[in-house]
């Protein structure tokens, strides 16, 4: 739960890094919780039948692109923390714009163990 915690709370802080534990915790985590919010505002909904895609401004879509907007601010931040974690800056994040390959060596570099005297030496948990 702290590390789900610490996803919203600290979701604009760059300045830190971030463990394999603080990242893969929230990251499944809030892909069910999106799943569920999904769901409960009815988000799939805004297709139709030939699977055009139909938005209507309602509180149900303006719900949900909130919750979007936040989450995605908050992963944002969680992915330049687990890159400062493995020594590398966060704008290595630009390179999921690389179709396919780019995704692969993310996902690497995501999975690589702490290593020790980062340049962001303090852990998202001691930032307050």
């Amino acid at each position: 739960m702290q590390s789900i915690k610490e996803y919203f709370t600290k979701m604009f802080v760059f300045g830190a890094s971030a463990t394999r534990k603080q990242f893969w915790i929230p990251y499944f985590t809030i892909w069910i919780i999106t799943a569920i919010v999904r769901l409960a505002t009815g988000a799939n909904d805004f297709t139709n039948a030939q699977g055009e895609f139909e938005l209507e401004l309602n509180g149900r879509a303006i719900a949900f692109g909130i919750y979007l907007v936040v989450v995605w601010i908050a992963s944002f931040t969680l992915k330049a923390r687990r890159l400062h974690d493995t020594n590398r800056s966060n704008w290595w994040i630009l390179i999921e714009l690389i179709p396919i390959i780019g995704w692969i060596w993310l996902f690497i570099l995501f999975l690589l163990p702490s290593k020790q005297n980062t340049r962001w030496p303090m852990n998202q948990s001691d930032v307050h």
